[in-house]
């Protein structure tokens, strides 16, 4: 079993955009009632099909597959929910920790998140000087919560 450890923060300024490499992402999700999420993904020119339990601080399982990219097209047309989550993805290396910064588009524009996965829940990194308020335990920043509840309908 594969168990995701990540932490999840707001992006203030820009000054991480010029050293990261960009990929446009589209991704859906198939409607789950247990927080299980059933994620559909295309990346660049990949696609995936994700499966991610429920999250218990920063950690949850997942389990992730490639699937014709093809068959991700039609299950983003057909199977999932709306509206679908269209961001660009920057990837930065710090130090010996992968950044992915999230630039979204669409119902969530203006909303930039930067997500680090980690090695053990309790692994001590430096935060980059264009990091804000972590977020990881707000819901709401979770991509299948964007689906239902876009950023630019966010009162705060």
């Amino acid at each position: 079993m594969a168990i995701e450890i990540e932490r999840k923060f707001l992006v203030i300024g820009d000054g991480w955009k010029p050293l990261a490499t960009p990929t446009i992402y589209r991704q859906g999700y198939i409607y789950t009632h247990n927080k299980t999420t059933v994620r559909v993904r295309i990346a660049g020119n990949q696609a995936y099909l994700t499966i991610k339990g429920k999250t218990t601080g920063t950690a949850r399982t997942e389990f992730e597959y490639p699937i014709p990219l093809k068959d991700a097209e039609e299950m983003l047309n057909t199977l999932c929910d709306r509206p679908l989550i269209e961001k660009t993805r920057y990837q930065l290396k710090l130090a010996d920790l992968l950044w992915e910064i999230d630039e979204f588009k669409g119902e969530n524009e203006g909303l930039i998140l930067a997500e680090v996965e980690l090695k053990e829940e309790n692994q001590k990194i430096n935060l980059p000087e264009w990091i804000g308020q972590e977020v990881t335990e707000d819901q709401r920043y979770y991509n299948a919560n964007l689906v239902k509840y876009p950023y630019s309908k966010f009162k705060d």
